[in-house]
């Protein structure tokens, strides 16, 4: 009886064994084991919305993840709502982000930076533009420099929602290069880009910065002017305006998003994303979507994006002191 005893306990610790070593989520091999979340950090509609239900539909349709995803909006505070929801769930929730979880730290509005979660992928970006009034006598974008090296102020320049943000930025750096004195910029704030090419479409401003979408279909139409972009090279269909490199600035200013995962993820799951993502901005229906939207695809890995968010605080910091907004 006691030899049977041994042989049957025996075969209880193998299997025991057995289950410890493969089986529950932490098995990194596995995963994943759950549904997937992803955050927008915004009401339904607009920009990360937009990005987040794209990609739930392309994972989906392309069976790139086999498990059930959920998009969940989480508004608030300029993303900080949703990413604070994700600073404690685990690596099958992700989020949408963008530079604000960069400048949002930097002006004092969130205590959270990119170094409190997993960057993940750098996706797409919209370029940013500088339009006139078609009947301007400014022709491109060193015009309007020129003028404001010699009188900062004599420029009423339209940026929406508020200081600090990309529009704003991507001409202070402009400025700056040319050597004008950015703290004396006359910036007259609005609401929306539509509010923008209103004021701008009014003679209500001299100068407006705002994202291409924004200015493209007025531009093509000839009721405003688009003088200059932040693209490393021209845009499609708008060969017509320079970049500000063939103009002589060197500048190249993206409005890109991206993703991001919670803290602490580990290796195995990292590569997961790497691989998964990578899949996805190479498919079909993401390139259609990357046109219908007037955006272009600037995909970084994780590795990348970490290198990429440590450069673009550096100048985020840089802009915003020569701009005199932090100390």
């Amino acid at each position: 009886m006691n030899k049977y005893l041994f042989s049957l306990l025996l075969v209880i610790a193998v299997v025991l064994t057995a289950c410890s070593d493969t089986g529950g989520s932490d098995d990194a091999s596995e995963f994943p084991t759950d549904n997937i979340e992803i955050v927008a950090p915004a009401s339904p509609g607009g920009g990360w919305d937009g990005t987040a239900r794209a990609m739930q539909k392309i994972f989906d349709d392309e069976n790139i993840i086999e498990k059930n995803m959920n998009v969940v909006n989480k508004p608030g505070g300029g993303g900080e709502v949703g990413w604070q929801y994700l600073k404690d769930q685990d690596a099958h929730t992700f989020a949408i982000n963008s530079s604000l979880v960069i400048t949002n730290n930097l002006l004092g509005q969130s205590d959270l930076t990119y170094k409190d979660f997993t960057p993940l992928a750098i996706l797409t970006t919209e370029w940013i533009s500088v339009a006139v009034a078609p009947d301007s006598e400014f022709d491109n974008g060193i015009d309007i420099l020129e003028q404001l090296k010699e009188d900062p102020t004599s420029l009423k320049i339209a940026v929406a929602p508020s200081l600090g943000n990309n529009d704003h930025l991507a001409f202070v750096q402009a400025a700056k290069e040319y050597g004008v004195d950015v703290t004396q910029l006359e910036f007259m704030i609005y609401e929306s880009g539509g509010d923008v090419v209103t004021a701008l479409l009014g003679d209500h401003v001299d100068v407006a910065t705002m994202s291409v979408s924004e200015a493209k279909e007025q531009h093509l139409a000839g009721k405003l002017k688009m003088v200059a972009v932040g693209s490393n090279e021209p845009i499609e269909g708008l060969e017509d305006v320079q970049t500000w490199k063939e103009q002589g600035i060197d500048l190249e200013f993206p409005h890109w998003r991206g993703v991001m995962g919670p803290p602490d993820m580990s290796e195995e799951e990292i590569a997961y994303w790497d691989e998964t993502i990578s899949t996805l901005v190479e498919t079909e229906a993401w390139q259609e979507l990357l046109v219908n939207n007037e955006w272009e695809s600037y995909y970084m890995n994780s590795e990348e994006a970490t290198e990429f968010l440590e450069e673009q605080t550096e100048n985020y910091n840089q802009l915003l002191k020569d701009a005199g907004l932090i100390d």
